[in-house]
């Protein structure tokens, strides 16, 4: 059967995409345990008459649709979080501590409607279709690799000329579509460090050094690098997390060990804020005491390829009217999608996918979103793959 008008094909397969949404929601997993949700996908593939490779990334599922050049990737990310879900609905999750609270659930199932479109369209452009259904975009492994970077070096963006992918909102009203041009998210690093004295009596402060008094000094160097280290027209954040010092009113302790977060956009910043953090504890030291600094790299900021973005505006806005359409706002939060728009150019656009009027926040126990929006994530994401193979084509 032809279809010439994509978003209709869609809305078409709402109760099939909506189906599997729920099936994978009813049954979440953590990163690199998606086991269950990898069969689902492959076998639903399968059934399309799609061949499916599994196991690539540890856990994730990498399909192809037509082959040779261009080469277009489709990512969803097919993890859970680890939160008891709250909501009281036929779909809540049976898991116990586990919940889709990001909508991840909801990407994978639309990635499969796309992948159903395309593989039915007769006039679909000579090249490949990659559908990459990615694990553990949340959490990172014990070498501190998360999904995109274990399918990256698998060999799953090989020979790609461009990457798109979606992200649910709960916070944008359902049909919606938000999408940033250049930096979208953020470059997340984090920082774990311990402040050392000799500690001792309460009562004495003078016979010993006070760690807590030296960190109270140090938190307003480290809060003064943004301020006063970083070019103001460059995004920033540090953060501190977590702080733990002593179990006693009447004891000094010995060592103040505390955490945080360095967000950032270019990559020059990202170590500019490293290198500040590192000279901030000279003013431990000119105190009497001592410190250890360990930083652990987190994920790359995701960078969307102007041209994407202007062809998946375009796109939107011939679908669903201009007044659907809207700038993202700049923000510092961080997706693992950065690895993949540094091996390919691509983009993420977000949907806006409201549930109610309740605020159902992102990685909350009451996350939500609304089921009618998943066929304009899928009728964009298709038309967007296939506009992007004529343009490679030339």
């Amino acid at each position: 059967m032809e279809y010439t008008n994509v978003l209709e094909h869609a809305r078409e397969l709402q109760d099939q995409i909506v189906a599997w949404r729920r099936d994978i929601h009813l049954h979440p997993e953590l990163g690199f345990q998606e086991y269950r949700t990898a069969k689902l996908v492959a076998e639903t593939l399968t059934a399309m008459g799609i061949e499916a490779e599994t196991g690539v990334g540890i856990t994730g599922v990498v399909a192809r649709i037509g082959e040779g050049h261009p080469a277009i990737g489709i990512r969803a990310d097919m993890d859970a979080l680890p939160i008891l879900e709250a909501n009281d609905v036929p779909y809540a999750s049976q898991t116990a501590n586990v919940m889709h609270a990001c909508g991840h659930d909801a990407h994978t199932a639309i990635l499969l409607g796309v992948a159903k479109m395309l593989n039915e369209m007769p006039d679909r452009p000579p090249g490949e279709i990659r559908l990459l259904f990615q694990p553990s975009e949340e959490a990172q492994d014990a070498e501190g690799k998360s999904g995109a970077i274990r399918m990256i070096e698998d060999g799953a963006l090989e020979n790609l000329d461009a990457v798109i992918a979606l992200h649910v909102s709960s916070g944008t009203p359902s049909g919606k579509v938000e999408i940033r041009s250049g930096y979208a998210m953020a470059n997340v690093d984090s920082f774990y460090a311990s402040v050392f004295g000799s500690g001792g009596h309460g009562a004495s402060p003078h016979h010993g050094t006070d760690p807590i008094f030296m960190f109270a000094q140090l938190v307003n160097v480290i809060h003064g690098i943004r301020a006063r280290r970083i070019n103001p027209t460059r995004p920033a954040v540090i953060s501190l997390g977590a702080v733990h010092a002593g179990d006693a009113t009447n004891v000094i302790p010995a060592e103040v060990k505390f955490n945080g977060t360095i967000r950032s956009y270019d990559d020059e910043t990202r170590q500019k804020l490293r290198d500040e953090l590192e000279k901030a504890f000279a003013v431990v030291q000119a105190m009497g005491g001592d410190y250890t600094l360990r930083f652990e790299d987190g994920y790359d900021a995701t960078y969307n390829d102007p041209a994407v973005c202007e062809l998946m505006e375009n796109v939107t806005t011939e679908m669903i009217g201009a007044d659907k359409l809207h700038p993202a706002e700049a923000g510092m939060g961080a997706e693992d999608f950065g690895y993949m728009t540094r091996k390919a150019p691509g983009a993420m656009f977000f949907l806006g996918a409201q549930y109610d009027e309740k605020t159902r926040p992102h990685h909350t126990p009451i996350f939500d979103i609304d089921e009618d929006s998943f066929p304009i994530g899928a009728a964009i994401l298709a038309e967007t793959a296939v506009r992007l193979m004529k343009q490679k084509a030339t």
